[in-house]
């Protein structure tokens, strides 16, 4: 990837938007996790609805061969519902809290959706033939009479409309007292973990009646609670190592060959805090949202609510890296502990080659960071730019003095629409970034 936008390189452009344009956006349709599949052919959402609906890339046209194929609905399915916890007198909600592919093996795609409590295996198939010609039963479906059968035929496959069906093959259950805030499937593809506010299980994918807890932080009594575990991946390529990240602003890195569980970290990151910076907010806007490794697995990448920051995993003092996401917000703090966006959970994630990444902000604003340029780019989803190959110009916030033509002051900004999940395609230039109930799709300006 040449560069994140302006300049020699490459310009971003709008390609496609889904979702309901009504001012009134109903709880159960705002999107609550964006993830394309490994081949990039596939991007699942999932929403507070408890509802995946499944993005397919069209195939594209011969006659026009600069037209990339656009997304269009694959699937959609019910994968929670509602529940209620008697023992504890507690609602658990249908919210989709993660969703992570499976390598493909054959026809059909799998992917993991976790609610707070419940994780399931669901497998998606087409279908475009079916059966006709049965003995036992007539065309219609009803049983026949086997005294009245005097010859036996053969059934056939014949062609129908295609079907995608979406079927539920495991359900993990039962093995979480606190709400689920992670999943993350193996290098070895045959495991996977989830982890929750103080605990993280290792899951085998054909076992749903067993997991093995690795990380417990539970301390005996809960007064003395000082942490929580907010996010935790394995791994891309050393199946016995994962990291999970803490409400302190820390990272543990794990190798599970040293002990069957793994309360004595291998590493641990951890950044020296400035005493000079120090507020009532630090601990606060420390906290750690999201933890991604790198693909090449050399580095990881993680959010807190400023910052941006890529650390290597050979060195544990400090991040090579460190991006301010929207370092204007740090005189807004007071406010925006008031109306508790100081809490929101932003997501990050890497571009396919790791050269640059993209998280979010809030008045439907994204950043890009180019890591060799070092150069960084806001852009907006919005449906006033949505015309088909339409530029994204970049968006400048103004803190104070005197405010240019296309900037927009800080005391204007929208802190109800804010982009915590994006999605970067693992092979292009394609992103997918959620604004509250919209999927937007960008791709880059091809000449």
């Amino acid at each position: 990837m040449a560069g994140v936008g302006g300049g020699n390189d490459f310009q971003w452009c709008f390609s496609q938007v889904k979702g309901a344009i009504d001012e009134d956006v109903a709880e159960a349709d705002i999107i609550s996790t964006v993830e394309f599949n490994y081949s990039g052919e596939l991007l699942a959402t999932g929403d507070k609805g408890g509802r995946v609906v499944i993005f397919q890339r069209e195939q594209e046209s011969k006659n026009r061969s600069l037209s990339r194929g656009e997304y269009n609905v694959y699937s959609t399915f019910q994968s929670h519902e509602p529940e209620f916890d008697y023992l504890k007198s507690l609602e658990i909600e249908e919210k989709i809290n993660k969703i992570r592919w499976l390598p493909q093996q054959n026809a059909a795609h799998f992917l993991l959706s976790t609610n707070d409590k419940t994780i399931k295996l669901w497998k998606i198939s087409e279908r475009d033939k079916r059966a006709e010609g049965y003995n036992l039963k007539d065309e219609d479906g009803r049983l026949r009479d086997p005294f009245r059968i005097t010859s036996l035929r053969v059934p056939v496959l014949m062609p129908m409309d295609l079907m995608v069906e979406a079927s539920p093959r495991r359900i993990f259950a039962n093995a979480h007292t606190y709400h689920i805030n992670s999943i993350s499937v193996n290098s070895d593809y045959q495991t996977y973990l989830s982890a929750d506010d103080l605990r993280i299980n290792l899951w085998h994918l054909e076992i749903t009646d067993r997991s093995f807890n690795i990380v417990d932080i539970k301390p005996a009594n809960m007064e003395e609670l000082t942490e929580v575990i907010t996010a935790a991946e394995c791994h891309p390529h050393q199946c016995n190592v994962f990291v999970y990240s803490s409400s302190k602003g820390t990272i543990r890195l794990c190798d599970m060959r040293a002990a069957a569980l793994c309360d004595r970290h291998s590493k641990f990151f951890e950044e020296p805090e400035d005493p000079s910076s120090r507020s009532f907010f630090s601990e606060i806007i420390s906290s750690i949202s999201d933890v991604k490794f790198s693909h090449s697995g050399r580095y990881m990448m993680t959010r807190d609510y400023l910052s941006v920051k890529v650390w290597d995993l050979n060195m544990e003092n400090r991040p090579v890296e460190t991006y301010q996401v929207h370092e204007y917000l740090r005189s807004k703090l007071c406010s925006l502990y008031e109306n508790d966006c100081i809490f929101d959970k932003f997501e990050c994630c890497w571009n396919g080659s790791d050269s640059a990444i993209m998280t979010g902000s809030y008045n439907n604003f994204f950043r890009m960071f180019d890591r060799n340029t070092r150069r960084d780019i806001t852009l907006e989803a919005s449906r006033e730019n949505s015309k088909p190959r339409a530029m994204l110009k970049p968006r400048k916030v103004c803190t104070g003095g005197k405010r240019k033509k296309d900037e927009i002051s800080v005391d204007s900004l929208d802190f109800n629409k804010k982009i915590l999940h994006t999605a970067w395609h693992p092979k292009e230039n394609v992103i997918a970034v959620a604004a509250t109930n919209n999927l937007y799709i960008f791709q880059d300006k091809m000449n």
